[in-house]
C-alpha cells in the first residue's frame, strides 16, 4: 500500500496557524496524545466486554518514551488502532474539514484551549514542537494491514505500509530545534504528573528502581534487592472515581496527602457524585486556612474523564470556595475550554449552583450532627461561611441557620440565639439592638471591662473578613447595628434614659475642656466633656465608628479609598464625673492641671497601644515624677 497526496485546504496553511496560536501553551501537545492513546485503549476494552472483539487484550498500559539522540518523541498504545482508510478519514478529512471556519472564527484567538480540540486539532497540536510526525499502527480489526502516515507540517501527507505488529498505535514526533526541552526525562515527568496523574489507563514512563524482599541475612535479618520495575506515573483509580460507601476515612487523608503532601489534614470533605441533570464527580477538602486570607487559589483541580483540565476553577466554583481544595472531573465540561466558553456554558452554571448547595447541606448536616465540633472548628470555616453570605445571597439563606457568632468568653451562637441573648440589655431607647464588638480583645480589654461592668456581652470580629461581614448583619438583621467597643464611652454606645447627672457646672465644664485641649495640643484629639459613671475611666479615645469602619474596608481595598486617604481624627472623651477632675479643677497650679490632664490623656492612649516613641518615653518620665 502507498499513497500520496494533498491535505484538502482552501487556505493558507494550517500549521503556522497551530504553532502560532499554541505556542504559549505547547505543552499540552503531550496531554492531547496521551489522552488520545487512553482513549483507544478504553475503546477496545469496550468492544472486547460486549463481545465485538474476541482477542486477547494483553497489557493495556500507554507508554511515553523519547530517544535523545534520534530527537524523537514516542506515545505508543494497544488500543484500536486504524487501518490506512480509517487514518484517511480520521487524520485528514476530518482535521481539515472545516478548516476554512476554523482559520477566520480563531485568526485572533489568544486561548490556546480555545484551539485545541477543534476540528480533531488535539493530535495536529503534535506539530508545535515537531518538523515530523509519524504515525505506526494496526487497526484490530481480522486481516488488517499496518499501515503508516508521515506529514511534515505542510498540506502533504504520505500513507505506505506500516511495521506494527500488534495491535494499536505509536505517535512518534521528530522534536524540532526550538523544542529540545521536550527530549527530557524531568520536562517529561513534569507534564504527565500535571496532566495525567489521574488518567484511567496506566501510563508507563520509563523504568525505576525499587527494593523487594530477598530472604534473610546469617543473623537472619531481612535482605533486600534492587529491581527495576516499570515506572507508572499515574493512579488510575482515584477517589472520586469510586463510591462514598467503600472508602474510609483513611482513603479521603491519603488521597489529600497525594494531592498536597505538604499540608496539614483537612477539617472535613465533600464527595460529589451526580449524573442529572449534568455528570459531575469530585472531593472538595476543607482545609485548616484560620484568618489566612491570601486567597492560595489554583488548589481545585479540573479535570474530563480524569484528564487534567485547568486549576483556574472560578467560573466553576463560587468565588468564595476558592479556598478550598480538591478535585472535579465532568465529562460535561469540553476537555479542551476557554474562558469565555465557561463563563457562558449553561452546564457550568448548574455546577456553580450544585456545588455551592452540597457545601451548605453538608455545613448544616455538620452542625446538627455534633454542634461541639462544629464550633471548634468555626475558627477554621468561619471565613468560608461568612464570605459566601457576603457574596452568594442563597448561600447566606442556607447559612444563618448555622453561621456563629463568637463572644470574648469564647462562647457560639447562631444568630437567632444572639439576639435573644442580648436583647432585653442592648437595646437602645429608640429601640434600636446593638452588638459590640472587639477586634483585638487584649489591646480593647479597658472597654470591654466598661463593658462588661454593665452586663453587655463583647463579639470578637477579627478575620479579615469581619468588615464586609458586619455590614451585611446590618443590613440583613432588622433595627439592629453593630458597634466596635472602642468607638465610643460605654454610655454612647448603648444610649439609655438613665444618664447619669453632670456634676460640673458650665464654667467649670469650659475650664476643664480648656485645660485638657492645651495639654493634649493635637490638631486631630477632639475634646469633648461628658456625663458619664464616676467609675468609668477619667479619659477615653476613640474613633467614629463609621469612619473607622470606612478606613479599615479601605485598607482591605474594599474601594473605599478615598477614606483611607483622610486623616485620623479620634474623640477624647474625658468623664467630667470622675474625681480626677475634680482633683484638676482643685489644683491652682496651671502647670500641675497640665500634667495631670496629660498623664489621664496617655494613660487612654496607653490603654489602645497608640502611646509609642518620644510620646511613651516622655510618659514614663512624667509617671515617676508623679509618684
Amino acid at each position: 500500500m502507498q499513497e500520496k497526496g494533498n491535505i484538502s485546504i482552501h487556505t493558507e496553511n494550517i500549521f503556522p496557524i497551530i504553532k502560532k496560536f499554541l505556542y504559549s501553551d505547547h505543552e499540552i501537545f503531550l496531554r492531547e496524545l496521551v489522552s488520545n492513546a487512553v482513549d483507544a485503549t478504553q475503546k477496545i476494552k469496550r468492544l472486547s466486554s460486549l463481545g465485538q472483539y474476541q482477542g486477547e487484550l494483553g497489557d493495556l498500559k500507554v507508554e511515553v518514551s523519547f530517544d535523545e539522540e534520534k530527537k524523537t518523541l514516542t506515545i505508543s498504545d494497544k488500543g484500536l488502532g486504524m487501518t490506512g482508510e480509517e487514518i484517511k478519514k480520521y487524520i485528514n478529512q476530518i482535521a481539515f474539514s472545516g478548516a476554512t471556519e476554523f482559520v477566520e472564527k480563531f485568526k485572533d484567538a489568544k486561548d490556546a484551549n480555545e484551539l485545541i480540540g477543534k476540528f480533531g486539532l488535539g493530535f495536529y497540536s503534535a506539530f508545535m514542537v515537531a518538523d515530523q510526525v509519524e504515525i505506526q499502527t494496526l487497526s484490530f480489526q481480522e486481516g488488517a494491514e499496518p499501515a503508516r502516515w508521515i506529514c511534515d507540517g505542510s498540506t502533504e501527507f504520505e500513507i505506505t505500509d506500516g511495521t506494527r505488529t500488534e495491535r494499536g498505535t505509536d505517535i512518534i514526533l521528530h522534536i524540532n530545534k526550538e523544542s529540545e526541552e521536550f527530549l527530557s526525562k524531568h520536562r517529561l515527568q513534569e507534564i504527565l504528573d500535571k496532566y495525567c496523574r489521574f488518567l484511567p489507563v496506566p501510563i508507563k514512563f520509563g523504568t525505576k528502581t525499587e527494593s523487594e524482599p530477598d530472604g534473610e541475612d546469617e543473623e537472619g535479618k531481612p535482605k533486600y534487592t534492587s529491581v527495576e520495575v516499570d515506572n507508572i506515573i499515574n493512579n488510575p483509580n482515584p477517589i472520586w472515581t469510586k463510591a462514598p460507601a467503600d472508602l474510609t476515612d483513611q482513603d479521603y487523608l491519603d488521597f489529600y496527602k497525594e494531592l498536597y503532601p505538604f499540608s496539614e489534614d483537612p477539617l472535613f470533605w465533600i464527595h460529589l457524585n451526580v449524573d442529572y441533570p449534568f455528570n459531575l464527580t469530585g472531593v472538595l477538602y476543607f482545609p485548616k486556612v484560620k484568618n489566612d486570607f491570601d486567597f492560595q487559589k489554583n488548589k481545585i483541580k479540573l479535570f474530563s474523564r480524569q484528564v487534567f483540565i485547568t486549576d483556574e476553577v472560578k467560573d466553576i466554583v463560587p468565588e468564595f470556595l476558592m479556598l478550598l481544595h480538591g478535585v472535579i472531573d465532568s465529562p460535561d465540561i469540553p476537555l479542551n475550554v476557554s474562558r469565555s466558553f465557561l463563563q457562558a456554558d449553561s452546564n457550568v452554571k448548574k455546577i456553580n449552583s450544585y456545588i455551592t448547595k452540597k457545601v451548605a447541606d453538608k455545613l448544616a448536616e455538620l452542625f446538627k450532627k455534633d454542634r461541639k465540633s462544629f464550633e471548634e472548628k468555626w475558627g477554621d470555616i468561619g471565613v468560608f461561611v461568612k464570605y459566601g453570605m457576603i457574596s452568594e445571597e442563597k448561600f447566606y439563606d442556607k447559612a444563618k441557620d448555622f453561621a456563629l457568632l463568637s463572644n470574648t468568653k469564647k462562647e457560639h451562637y447562631t444568630l437567632e440565639e444572639y439576639k435573644s441573648k442580648v436583647s432585653a440589655l442592648q437595646t437602645d431607647k429608640d429601640g434600636n439592638l446593638v452588638y459590640l464588638y472587639t477586634i483585638d480583645a487584649a489591646k480593647q480589654d479597658a472597654f470591654i471591662q466598661s463593658a462588661n461592668k454593665k452586663d453587655y456581652d463583647v463579639l470578637e470580629m477579627n478575620s479579615p473578613i469581619d468588615n464586609h461581614f458586619i455590614n451585611q448583619l446590618e443590613q440583613k438583621l432588622e433595627k439592629t447595628s453593630l458597634k466596635r467597643v472602642d468607638s465610643d464611652v460605654v454610655d454612647k454606645l448603648i444610649k439609655k434614659d438613665d444618664t447619669p447627672p453632670h456634676v460640673l457646672s458650665e464654667e467649670q465644664t469650659t475650664k476643664v475642656k480648656d485645660i485638657f485641649e492645651k495639654a493634649i495640643n493635637k490638631a486631630n484629639m477632639k475634646v469633648e466633656i461628658e456625663s458619664l459613671n464616676p467609675d468609668e475611666l477619667p479619659v477615653s479615645v476613640t474613633q467614629d465608628e463609621f469612619m473607622r469602619r470606612m478606613k479599615d474596608m479601605a485598607q482591605m481595598g474594599g474601594g473605599m479609598s478615598f477614606y483611607g486617604a483622610l486623616p485620623e481624627n479620634f474623640k477624647v472623651a474625658v468623664n467630667g464625673n470622675h474625681a480626677l477632675v475634680n482633683r484638676i479643677l482643685q489644683t491652682e497650679n496651671e502647670e500641675e492641671q497640665g500634667q495631670l490632664a496629660k498623664q489621664a490623656f496617655d494613660l487612654a492612649l496607653l490603654s489602645q497601644g497608640m502611646l509609642t516613641g518620644a510620646d511613651l518615653t516622655e510618659f514614663v518620665k512624667r509617671s515617676v515624677q508623679l509618684i
